[in-house]
């Protein structure tokens, strides 16, 4: 008589969802940066000593303290939300531009070269639309380089577009070195006049409005026309896109050339309408920081602008509480918004899984389970 083994079940088992509904992702994500935000201020309670309730009360007031900081605020998030849609396409299409720091980066060298070469030649109205086309042409040029080789040649575009920020900031180093062989940057004492937008809430307004503009754009592109079915097709399948007709290194290209014209506009109006100046840190890494506004949004851009906000927001709101509690150690903003990210990051994994536990056996399954061994060992023997 042969012996029967029993498996043991595991406790539980990881099942991944057939389906999720969008409330519900909702409500997750938002638990998520509840939760993160209550801890990272527990932990903010612990190191300063301030009351949690206090420390929220003061990252709404560094974010809508007064009339300057929300329009600063605003700013912030108007400058994100655009990199982010510059970088939107390109990452949907499975394209990890990571040299959006770099794109912005060379419109804003292009807009800082037309007012130093022509300001004193043309009327205002003109170097604007010169330094507009600039911007956009040299954003173009500086995303379309690693677009071709890697359409051509295949080559990793992480590594191309990461190398490539580094190839702006030295380039803007240089040109700001021949200009200013001193080595002090004169460039907004003399030329802050010459290539603005007209004052409108300090341009705030101008900023704005194009990222609103340019995101509900993106949105029907990505969503309601060929040229977006294309870029998501290419992304799901590069095989199957090919097998349906599609020129996929021509997609690629096209891609990026809408991604570095939209990086190159916020260039110019990070001279034309906010710094009027140039420096090779003036883009202050938003490039990086879109990647995980766009993730965050599941490539959607309108979500996008929520994740925008949400980070400017965590951006502001902890640099008021270093400033209000008179803390000396800048580490602790970072660690407070890297907490919120670990949960936020955290939660896709119960959105995706779920987590399905062993049942309790009853008495009557045993005895069932066992009548069946047997049975199945009498069988056995007649045979």
């Amino acid at each position: 008589m042969e012996t029967t083994k029993t498996v043991k079940e595991p406790l539980f088992h990881l099942i991944k969802r057939n389906t999720q509904s969008a409330w519900r992702s909702v409500m997750v994500r938002a638990i998520a940066i509840f939760s993160g935000l209550l801890v990272g201020l527990i932990f903010a309670w612990a190191y300063t000593g301030t009351n949690p309730v206090l420390l929220l009360g003061y990252m709404f007031d560094g974010v809508f303290g007064n009339e300057i900081r929300i329009w600063s605020s605003l700013q912030d998030f108007a400058l994100l939300l655009l990199v982010s849609v510059a970088v939107v396409p390109a990452f949907k299409m499975k394209f990890w531009n990571i040299g959006a720091d770099g794109q912005t980066l060379m419109g804003c060298l292009a807009s800082a070269m037309v007012i130093y070469y022509f300001h004193d030649s043309i009327s205002n109205f003109v170097l604007i639309l010169f330094m507009l086309v600039a911007s956009v042409s040299f954003g173009i040029i500086w995303a379309v380089i690693p677009a071709i080789f890697k359409a051509k040649w295949n080559t990793n575009e992480t590594l191309f577009t990461l190398m490539m920020n580094y190839i702006a900031t030295q380039i803007v180093s240089f040109v700001l070195l021949c200009w200013f062989p001193s080595g002090q940057n004169d460039f907004p004492k003399f030329y802050r006049k010459y290539g603005n937008f007209p004052q409108l809430y300090n341009n705030y307004v101008f900023i704005i409005l194009f990222a609103v503009i340019l995101t509900v754009l993106m949105y029907f592109y990505l969503k309601s026309t060929k040229h977006g079915f294309e870029v998501a097709l290419v992304g799901e399948s590069e095989n199957s896109a090919k097998y349906v007709g599609i020129n996929v290194k021509k997609v690629i290209i096209r891609t990026l050339i809408l991604s570095g014209a939209i990086c190159g506009f916020t260039g110019f109006l990070l001279v034309s309408a906010k710094d009027h100046s140039i420096t090779s840190t003036m883009v202050g890494g938003r490039g990086f920081t879109a990647i995980i506004v766009v993730w965050l949004a599941k490539f959607n851009p309108m979500y996008m602008a929520l994740t925008s906000f949400m980070v400017v927001f965590l951006d502001k709101g902890t640099s008021q509480i270093l400033s209000a509690t008179q803390v000396t150690n800048k580490a602790l903003p970072n660690i407070i918004t890297a907490i919120v990210f670990f949960f936020i990051i955290g939660c896709e994994f119960f959105i995706v899984y779920m987590v399905k536990f062993r049942k309790k056996k009853s008495k009557s399954d045993d005895f069932m389970s066992g009548s069946g061994r047997l049975t199945e060992e009498t069988q056995k023997e007649k045979e």
